[in-house]
């Protein structure tokens, strides 16, 4: 079977599963596991690269309201490879080739590809993934193995949360200029890593959000989880966040402590590296509760 993914998550959801072999085209985006990286590029973006987040936000949300589409797909290769099946999302406008334009381009190849759409907000739909995807690339054991796995590893954080007395008020942040709160997935990982989330709303989008509504909320904990960015491309918006004057009034009322994460390889992809970011902000809360994966990174504490 050859498989295409159109999305990061689904990338490493299907080499998750032991398809690496299989795969045989990705999105610009996909970036790990590493192996993946040399593949046929599949989709394009139509934001610029270099440009600072306030001038991302201000094109996503023209080109959005325009009915303009954010990504493109690159037909030549994708029609080459005659794919079996298509992985792609119909989630988020924002994240990737949005799932219309995947049914749209189906038309104009050959064969009958098999097109999954996957559409998870909240953990226990990433884990439904699995079994979805299992089932169309004909894997259901491999499936039924993987699901169990992060499954266990999801009860074990929340087991050990159980033993939590007092619970920090949790902020997640997904960008910075302007704010917008942690949705979908994001209080979800916050309560079960033993926090109380005050920002964002479950299996919900995230949220344009205001420094009042922050500073109304008194967090004990911020964690910067910037959508699309590295730790490094997330620090330059760091330090302006840090400097401005909100940021100022909140540290005046709340002594919050401020977390920064990888949030392009953990916390913004719906795929199994949720998982990775649920055990990273456990041990961010309670590192004597909660032991840090050997395999995965600390949050970096910024501020205290």
């Amino acid at each position: 079977m050859k498989i295409v993914s159109l999305l990061p998550s689904a990338t490493e959801l299907i080499c998750g599963l032991g398809l690496r072999d299989q795969l045989v085209g990705v999105s610009h985006e996909c970036d790990y596991p590493l192996s993946v990286i040399g593949l046929p590029i599949l989709t394009s973006s139509r934001i610029p690269a270099g440009l600072e987040s306030g001038e991302i936000d201000r094109l996503v949300t023209d080109q959005l309201q325009n009915d303009e589409a954010l990504y493109d797909l690159v037909m030549a290769p994708l029609t080459e490879l005659e794919p079996d099946l298509i992985v792609t999302q119909a989630l988020c406008d924002v994240c990737a080739v949005s799932g219309n334009d995947v049914a749209r381009a189906i038309g104009s190849l050959s064969g009958e590809p098999q097109v999954v759409n996957l559409e998870p907000i909240c953990l226990n739909d990433v884990l439904a993934t699995v079994d979805l995807l299992a089932q169309a690339a004909g894997c259901v054991a491999q499936g039924d193995r993987y699901r169990a796995e992060l499954q266990g590893r999801i009860d074990a954080v929340a087991e050990r949360s159980k033993t939590v007395a007092n619970r920090p008020r949790v902020a997640l942040l997904d960008w910075l200029e302007p704010l917008f709160d942690g949705g979908h997935w994001s209080p979800e990982i916050i309560d079960l890593a033993g926090g109380e989330p005050c920002f964002g709303d479950k299996q919900q989008p995230s949220q344009r959000r205001s420094w009042a509504q922050l500073i109304d909320a008194q967090p004990d904990y911020i964690v910067i989880a910037l959508c699309g960015f590295n730790i490094e491309r997330s620090m330059q918006d760091v330090e302006a966040f840090l400097a401005c004057d909100g940021f100022t009034e909140l540290r005046s009322i709340k002594k919050t402590t401020v977390f920064l994460v990888d949030g392009n390889a953990y916390f913004s992809r719906p795929g199994p590296r949720l998982v990775d970011a649920l055990e990273i902000m456990a041990h961010a809360l309670h590192p004597d509760i909660h032991p840090l994966p050997t395999a995965l990174p600390a949050a970096i504490k910024i501020i205290q």
